[in-house]
């Protein structure tokens, strides 16, 4: 749900992503509401992901926890790219928030924050 991660800090991940028609959650000529959730959390994942590879650390398999106070303003359409922009607000235990912002050039899509949590499992790389 990322075609590539444009920066990773310990701060901030940027991904961007071309809206496609083969994509699964393209519903009639825009990418759905589930789908800019999904696209947050790969970016999340991205990011975290690049981080413990940074660190010669084995990456772990991540779930969504909660997305909170979603607020959708458009939906993206067929051809459009998008950078989701998510900031690292906390970690409490395998538990991180992101605060999650979703342009279009200068256009604000979508913003919303998101839990992710870690499983012990690792993942295949």
């Amino acid at each position: 749900m990322i075609d590539r991660l444009v920066s990773s800090d310990d701060t901030y991940s940027v991904a961007e992503l071309e809206i496609r028609e083969d994509n699964v959650f393209f519903i009639d000529g825009c990418l759905t509401a589930a789908g800019l959730v999904e696209n947050i959390a790969q970016t999340c994942a991205a990011g975290i992901g690049y981080r413990f590879l940074d660190k010669g650390l084995a990456v772990k398999v991540g779930v969504i926890g909660a997305v909170n106070n979603l607020n959708v303003l458009r939906l993206p359409r067929k051809g459009e790219t998008i950078t989701t922009t998510v900031k690292f607000m906390e970690e409490v235990f395998q538990m991180t928030l992101f605060d999650a912002v979703i342009k279009c050039g200068e256009e604000e899509l979508a913003r919303g924050t998101i839990k992710t949590a870690l499983s012990d499992n690792t993942a295949n790389n």
